[in-house]
């Protein structure tokens, strides 16, 4: 089976119904025919909640929530593995904390990660990167 992980820009992608946003939907529909798993770290769900609420307050933000719980998406808890590999990728990457996550979860799973995000640009030797277009 193939699998994704999905970064904040991704899932903001595909709730916002930003350009791109059929890239994403077109995972979720190949997680219902059971032909892909989706991932998702705690800490890139949390950027999906925190933008949420600066750009529409609370309302949003429960809607945001509410949309990933029914989504197909596999819930990563940040623990000690991850964050150290996390850790790792700060490090030596001009990348967002964040987005140290959710490669550290692509090459924990040793799958694509789907983005929008350039900063990954600097990781693409190290995981493949699924590019929204």
């Amino acid at each position: 089976m193939k699998a994704t992980v999905l970064d904040s820009y991704a899932v903001i992608t595909y709730l916002q119904k930003q350009p791109g946003y059929e890239d994403v939907a077109m995972i979720f529909e190949e997680c219902v025919s059971k032909d892909r798993e989706v991932f998702l770290c705690i800490v890139n769900w949390g950027e999906v909640i925190y933008h949420a609420l600066r750009t529409g307050g609370e309302e949003r933000a429960q809607l945001a929530a509410d949309i990933m719980r029914a989504l197909p998406i596999n819930l990563v808890e940040a623990n000690k593995e991850l964050t150290l590999q996390a850790a790792r990728l700060k490090a030596f990457h001009k990348m967002s904390y964040a987005d140290c996550y959710a490669a550290a979860l692509a090459m924990k799973k040793k799958c694509e990660l789907m983005t929008g995000d350039k900063e990954f640009k600097q990781v693409e030797k190290d995981i493949k990167i699924r590019w929204i277009k």
